[in-house]
């Protein structure tokens, strides 16, 4: 593939930094962009050192309300422009839905909904000035039915899976648009949601590695949408023989201790 700039959001570990190495294998220069520096700081001196690639590390907090025109103005500032915008930085609660602070449930849906659409259209306005891009939007398998006990996270998945399906057809074909599903993950996740998963689900989990290899090559090959595993493809498949309701009842079974 030809010379790229690649944006990684979320990058500072587990899936994020995971993309990151899938696509400096590739050649593609990088823009690394998360909270936590010095996390994103060891990884570029590893991948600088790897690849032999440029790399630039943007410390932001990506789930503040001006990110995107933040993220905008510092790589126009450097004179990077990105075409291709893996959209990775989320994350998720569980636990009953009244138990959780109004403020944490609307930090989390500004960065996994307002800000990820922010972001895809600040960037790809950009591609399609450029005539060509990928952007790579990471749903999960919970995006596929409703989830008690992550209900709020489950919905904005939706969203993702939803609106990265639909850009995908609008925006081709100078822009591909893909949306990556993956399901359980040995990932940092678990610990930010205050999530245990129940012995029986985790013969599904993926090593990050194996996630971001499957949705850049899923990306690449200009795909609408993915499902990681071969569990979590006959999950996603499942759900349409069941109605949302059945689907609500069987996640709370899989869900509550």
């Amino acid at each position: 593939m030809a010379k790229e700039w690649a944006q990684v959001t979320g990058a500072s570990s587990g899936l994020g930094s995971e993309f990151a190495r899938v696509l400096a294998a590739k050649k593609c220069d990088l823009v690394l962009v998360a909270r936590r520096v010095k996390p994103m700081e060891r990884l570029a001196a590893e991948l600088r050192e790897r690849a032999q690639i440029e790399v630039v590390v943007l410390p932001l907090d990506i789930s503040t309300s001006n990110a995107a025109a933040t993220l905008e103005h510092e790589l126009d500032s450097r004179g990077i422009l990105p075409t291709i915008l893996v959209n990775n930085a989320a994350f998720g609660f569980s636990g009953e839905f009244l138990g959780q602070e109004a403020a944490s449930l609307e930090e989390m849906l500004r960065l996994d909904i307002l800000n990820l659409v922010s972001l895809t259209h600040t960037f790809a306005r950009k591609m399609a000035t450029a005539g060509h891009g990928h952007i790579l939007l990471v749903a999960s398998l919970a995006a596929y039915q409703p989830v008690p006990l992550m209900a709020a996270y489950a919905a904005a998945k939706s969203f993702v899976l939803s609106f990265g399906e639909a850009l995908h057809v609008e925006l081709a074909p100078k822009i591909n648009v893909t949306v990556v599903s993956p399901g359980l993950m040995e990932t940092e996740f678990f610990g930010v949601a205050n999530y245990k998963p129940k012995e029986s689900l985790k013969a599904s989990m993926l090593p990050a590695s194996v996630v971001a290899a499957r949705g850049v090559k899923a990306m690449f090959a200009r795909k609408p949408s993915i499902v990681i595993g071969k569990i979590n493809n006959v999950s996603a498949f499942s759900t349409r023989f069941f109605s949302r309701h059945m689907l609500a009842l069987l996640g709370h079974r899989m869900t509550k201790d």
